[in-house]
């Protein structure tokens, strides 16, 4: 097969690989399946659907059967697996429309679809999956490119449609996914014996081929020949959107504006339920939110169901200036809350206008997408993933409207026609089948520390248990070594030096930028330094006074700053030391840090209690196995401590403690989960983690 080029989607199949899989058609198929969804203009995350039907053995009957294989519900091509598809008889699915009672009856079809299972492994056969059952093609696919979405979401989407492809493509009026909709493309395909797809109304495309390539083939070729259309019409009309309106803001100023402003956002976004955001000054959604026409496009709303699923019917776009100053909390809130109470007032009127008698109860109102013009697009959803979908498939529906204006008119889905697809009982099946959130979920956590030792370990725990975490070190080297490994929908990295205010404030800069605010905040960041107190320097006092209780300070004063603004609580755990309650020799320096770590713990307690802002501490002893402080000449003043070499150090702490236990980093962040995430009416507290040191006891 030769390599082919297109100019508006991207070419990635690869003889090597697709010969290497010989005549596996459902290897081909999810191979094709992947390559599409690796092309967001094609189809976002989560978005379109693909099949294919091959030969099987029948194993009740030994006889020979088609099987389609087709996206399971809930899936995403992009990165489909065999777990992710379900296998079905065509036969029986077909025979299912001498059961269909027609468009009241719709729900009552997809029950059905299990009882066509070929596959008892199967993922749960999708609303889409008549779609594909009842077109005679081995390979299909259903996507959801945003120039066909374009021509589908204009007023006169069927004369466009025939203008471009004559003859070769069908067009089908819009019509809500389900059974009836495959009987419709069904009925289109017999009428027009030989198109090559359909256009379906206000929803997407479908494209199909004898093998998996040339189904591929067919599919770009149509976006290429839609896309090509769309950019003569735009040269033509020399301008998009109906013009420029305003400027953008230089980028780091948008930046600086946005970092700001995001905790006031989520803040309010959070009035149900709290959300983690995700930010985009994205160039096309600035073309967009600084054009003429955003007064008029916007408040329309999405066409495609799969855009509005994930970022409602419409956005809500700001009322402010990108001159404002947004450093005067009080008063941007004053003028934001009425914003918002507006919006939801809306959805809510929205609802009851459009209810049945048994939808499900109103979903959260808030927005999910807020414009700021001149500055950029903030998404909030329920983790950082939805969110950026979320701006994802809203950069799709900039895309479509950008589109279908330059060629024609923009028409939005009807609200009614949006309503049912958002409230419809089989969506609100699927949410319900969601599984449980994690303890830390919907939570922000900036960690000090992190890249190594217990400030690693702290910051897995948070992970594994649902935060979104920003993981910081002084040391850029550590932090290159295991940025790679955390997907970047869940962690964000950067160097952090807590003795510099500038580098604290481009952390919270950070963390609002990638995940909306802060939630929790551990300052684990620390040095050790034995010494007597006539071999102890000034130098040394004021790294350790720098680095624990400065940094600590520092941490906390910039971080309770963001917490206030989101006006959801917090909390903060700084790890000291059983030395801050337990004196000792040669630890002058190391100690008193400690000691003033910890009580600074109390005092914020008591300060930031009315806020629901909880400070507790945290007192590790004894960290040897994973721990970098040792590592370094601490280790060494230790054992001169105590009269014994280094290397008899991990068995004297160890058996020095009531339990006789190591103590691992792992342990700690034990502790600090229990402070965050279940001891949640606990403050100015300590737990020590030391496997029990009676010198060191609280009281």
């Amino acid at each position: 097969m030769q390599t082919r080029t297109f100019d508006h989607v991207d070419y990635l199949w690869e003889d090597e690989k697709a010969d290497a899989l010989g005549d596996d058609q459902l290897a081909l198929f999810l191979y094709r399946s992947n390559i599409l969804g690796a092309d967001l203009r094609i189809t976002n995350y989560g978005g379109g659907n693909t099949s294919c039907k091959t030969i099987e053995k029948d194993p009740l009957t030994n006889q020979e059967v088609e099987v389609m294989w087709v996206k399971g519900s809930g899936g995403d091509i992009g990165t489909l697996t065999p777990q992710g598809i379900a296998g079905l008889y065509t036969e029986r699915l077909r025979d299912l429309k001498g059961v269909y009672r027609g468009l009241e009856h719709e729900d009552e079809m997809v029950a059905l679809f299990n009882h066509c299972l070929f596959d008892l492994n199967s993922k749960a056969p999708s609303i889409d999956t008549p779609l594909h059952g009842l077109l005679p093609f081995k390979h299909i696919d259903h996507l959801h490119p945003d120039a066909l979405i374009a021509i589908a979401a204009t007023k006169d989407s069927k004369k466009i449609t025939h203008e471009i492809w004559g003859d070769t493509m069908g067009w089908v009026a819009w019509q809500r996914p389900g059974f009836d909709l495959g009987l419709q493309l069904e009925k289109c395909l017999n009428e027009n014996p030989g198109i090559r797809g359909i256009v379906l109304e206000s929803h997407g495309l479908f494209t199909w081929g004898n093998t998996s390539y040339e189904c591929y083939m067919n599919s770009l070729e149509v976006i290429e020949m839609a896309s090509e259309y769309i950019k003569k019409h735009i040269e033509k009309e020399g301008q998009v959107f109906g013009g420029k309106k305003i400027e953008s803001l230089p980028s780091e100023e948008r930046k600086e504006k946005a970092a700001t402003l995001a905790p006031l956002l989520r803040g309010l976004c959070s009035s149900e339920e709290p959300m983690i955001g995700h930010f985009t000054d994205d160039e096309r959604v600035l073309e967009f939110i600084n054009s003429n026409d955003l007064e008029k496009l916007a408040p329309l709303g999405t066409s495609c169901p799969d855009h509005f699923l994930r970022t409602k019917i419409q956005p809500l776009v700001l009322s402010l200036e990108k001159s404002d100053d947004l450093s005067q909390t009080d008063e941007v809130l004053k003028r934001l809350k009425p914003q918002f109470e507006t919006y939801r007032a809306a959805y809510k009127e929205y609802y009851e206008t459009c209810k049945h008698d048994n939808s499900p109860a109103m979903r959260d109102p808030n927005p999910v997408v807020i414009i700021y013009p001149g500055v950029g697009m903030f998404t909030f959803a329920k983790n950082k993933q939805t969110a950026r979908v979320a701006s994802e498939f809203y950069i799709n529906a900039i895309n479509v409207m950008r589109g279908a204006e330059a060629i024609s008119t923009y028409i939005a889905l009807p609200r009614q026609e949006a309503f049912d697809i958002e409230y419809w009982l089989l969506e609100e099946a699927k949410l319900q089948r969601m599984p449980e959130e994690r303890p830390l979920s919907r939570k922000v956590a900036v960690i000090t520390g992190a890249a190594g030792g217990i400030g690693k370990a702290i910051a897995d725990k948070l992970i594994a248990e649902g935060a979104n975490v920003v993981i910081t070190d002084v040391n850029e080297d550590n932090l290159m070594g295991i940025s790679g490994s955390y997907n970047k929908d869940i962690a964000s990295t950067t160097i952090c030096d807590v003795t510099d205010p500038f580098s604290i404030e481009n952390t919270y800069k950070k963390a609002c930028l990638d995940f909306g605010g802060v939630d929790i905040v551990v300052h684990s960041a620390g040095l050790a330094i034995s010494k007597s107190l006539e071999e102890t320097t000034l130098e040394d006092w004021n790294l350790l006074q720098n680095v624990l209780v400065k940094g600590q300070f520092m941490m906390i004063q910039k971080g309770v700053a963001i917490m206030k603004k989101q006006n959801l609580g917090g909390n903060i755990v700084n790890i000291a030391s059983k030395n801050g309650l337990m004196a000792g020799p040669n630890n002058v320096g190391y100690g008193t840090a400690k000691a003033a770590q910890q009580h600074m713990t109390r005092l914020l307690a008591a300060e930031l209690g009315y806020q629901k802002i909880r400070v507790n501490t945290v007192n590790p002893d004894g960290v040897i196995v994973g721990s970098r402080i040792w590592e370094g000449d601490w280790a060494e003043g230790r054992a001169k401590a105590y009269g014994i070499s280094v290397e008899e150090l991990p068995k004297h702490y160890a058996k020095r403690n009531l339990l006789n236990e190591i103590i691992l980093p792992e342990d700690i962040a034990n502790a600090v989960f229990t402070l965050v995430a279940i001891l949640d009416k606990s403050t100015g507290n300590t737990i020590n983690v030391d496997g029990g040191m009676a010198n060191a006891f609280v009281r």
